[in-house]
C-alpha cells in the first residue's frame, strides 16, 4: 500500500529510473536488493520493472527499525561483536556470479543516536568486516550497482520536524523525485543529458592531469594529492562486466582517488554527516603525510574517532569529489541527513577504501598495483562534506603551476 502522501506515478518513473538507468539490468540477470521495511512500495515497482526488463530473480532483503532497536536494548554484549557473514558471502557469491546490486537508502539517521557509541562501533565494525567480500565486487566496479530512495516516515520527520507526518513525507518525497529526475516528462532522456554534461567535467580534469587540489576555505586549508594515474569520473560509469549504470541517483559529483599518502593542512566540515544513526557535526581534523593526526566534532566526537580507528586506512581519503554549490539539491535549501544526497550538494571527501575504477586501465589493475600509485585501502567508505559558496578550489599540476578549478563554490 503506497502511503497517499507519496505520488505513485512518480514512484513508479522512479522504479523504471532505477533499473533502465541506475542498473541497466540485462536481459536473465539476478538483482540482489536491500532496503528499509517502509520502502515496500518501491520495492515492488523496482520488481516489476525488472522482470519486465528480463531479470533472471529478484531477492529483496529488508531492514526493520524496530528489530534493529530491539538488538541495541536487549542482545546480550557479545552479540556487537558479531555480524551475518553467511549472509555477506551468499552476496559476494551472487555478484561472482554476475548479480546486480540494488539498495534502496532511507533509514532514520538518528536510529541509534540515543544508543550506547561504543556497541553502534562495535557493531559497525563487525559489520564492515563481514562485508568486505562483497563491498570489495561493488567498490571495484566488478558489477552494476545503484541506490536509490523512499521517502521513509521516520526520515522525513528528521527532515521536517515542525511540519505533521503527512505533509514531512509529501515533502520529502517530492525532494527526491525532483533531486533523481523523476518530475519531468521524461526522465530517461533528462538523465542522458546530465551523465554527458558530468562526462564533459571529467574530460576537462583528466585533460588537465593536476597533481594535487588545493581547498581555501573558512577552517579549510587543505591540499590534496591525486594518485599516480588518477582518473576523473562521474555520472554513467562502465563496470567490469561491461554495464554502463549510474551508481548513484541522485548524482552531481566529478570524483577521483587522492594519493593515501599526499594529503596535508586541515579542513572543516561544511555539513553534518549522518552515520550509522549518529549525527557527526563540525568536523575538523588535520592531515600529516596523508594521514589524520588531529580529529574533533561539535557533535558525535567519540563516534568520529571510532571510526577513525576501524583500521589504518581509515584515517587516510579514498575519494576526493567536486560538486558546484549551485547544484539542484544545494538549491533545494534541505539537509537531508543523507550522504546519498547531502553529498552532491556540496564538494567532498571520502574517509577509506579508493575505488580502484578511478585509475587510468583501474580494471586491470592488482591491488597491489593500486596500492603503489597511491590507492586507499580500508573497511570503510565515508563521505563528508567540505565545499560551499566561500570555498575557493585550484588545480596545481606537477611542476607547481596553478589553475583555478572553483572559485566561491562553482566551477572557474
Amino acid at each position: 500500500m503506497t502511503n497517499p502522501s507519496v505520488d505513485p506515478q512518480k514512484l513508479e518513473k522512479l522504479a523504471e529510473v532505477a533499473v533502465r538507468v541506475g542498473l541497466q539490468l540485462q536481459k536473465g540477470q539476478d538483482l540482489v536488493m536491500t532496503a528499509p521495511i517502509a520502502a515496500l512500495p518501491l520495492v515492488r515497482l523496482i520488481t516489476k520493472h525488472a522482470y519486465m526488463a528480463g531479470a533472471g530473480l529478484v531477492s529483496t532483503f529488508y531492514a526493520d527499525e524496530e528489530a534493529t532497536l530491539a538488538r541495541y536494548r536487549h542482545a546480550p554484549d557479545e552479540s556487537f561483536d558479531r555480524a551475518t557473514d553467511w549472509l555477506y558471502e551468499g552476496m559476494a557469491k551472487a555478484y561472482a556470479n554476475g548479480a546486480a546490486r540494488l539498495a534502496i537508502a532511507g533509514d532514520n539517521p538518528m536510529l541509534l543516536s540515543g544508543e550506547d557509541p561504543a556497541k553502534v562501533a562495535r557493531a559497525n565494525k563487525a559489520n564492515s568486516t563481514a562485508y568486505k567480500p562483497a563491498l570489495e565486487k561493488i567498490a571495484n566496479f566488478d558489477i552494476n550497482w545503484n541506490i536509490v530512495s523512499y521517502p521513509n516516515p521516520s526520515w522525513a520527520r528528521q527532515v521536517f520536524p515542525n511540519d505533521p507526518e503527512n505533509v514531512a513525507v509529501e515533502k520529502l518525497a517530492n525532494a527526491i523525485f525532483a533531486a533523481s529526475r523523476v518530475d519531468v516528462a521524461d526522465p530517461v532522456a533528462a538523465w542522458a543529458a546530465h551523465n554527458a554534461n558530468l562526462a564533459k567535467r571529467s574530460a576537462w580534469l583528466n585533460g588537465e592531469r593536476f597533481s594535487a587540489l588545493h581547498f581555501k576555505g573558512p577552517g579549510t586549508d587543505l591540499t590534496v594529492g591525486l594518485a599516480d594515474g588518477h582518473e576523473w569520473h562521474g555520472g554513467a560509469s562502465t563496470a567490469k562486466n561491461g554495464i554502463t549504470c549510474n551508481p548513484n541517483i541522485p548524482t552531481e559529483e566529478v570524483f577521483t582517488t587522492p594519493h593515501a599518502l599526499r594529503v596535508e593542512g586541515h579542513v572543516s566540515s561544511t555539513k553534518p554527516l549522518s552515520h550509522q544513526g549518529t549525527l557527526i557535526d563540525d568536523i575538523q581534523v588535520r592531515f600529516e603525510g596523508g594521514r589524520i593526526v588531529e580529529a574533533k566534532a561539535s557533535k558525535g566526537e567519540a563516534v568520529l574517532n571510532k571510526v577513525l580507528d576501524t583500521d589504518e586506512g581509515a584515517r587516510r581519503l579514498g575519494e576526493v569529489a567536486l560538486v558546484p554549490h549551485s547544484s539542484p539539491i544545494s538549491a533545494s535549501g534541505i539537509l537531508f541527513y543523507n550522504t546519498l544526497f547531502d553529498e552532491n550538494a556540496s564538494c567532498h571527501i571520502a574517509l577509506g577504501q579508493c575505488y580502484s575504477k578511478c585509475f587510468l586501465d583501474g580494471a586491470n589493475l592488482s591491488p597491489e598495483q593500486i596500492r603503489a600509485q597511491g590507492g586507499n585501502e580500508s573497511l570503510i567508505h565515508i563521505d563528508w562534506m567540505i565545499g560551499s559558496d566561500k570555498v575557493d578550489i585550484d588545480g596545481i599540476r606537477a611542476d607547481g603551476s596553478r589553475l583555478a578549478v572553483m572559485r566561491a563554490g562553482e566551477w572557474a
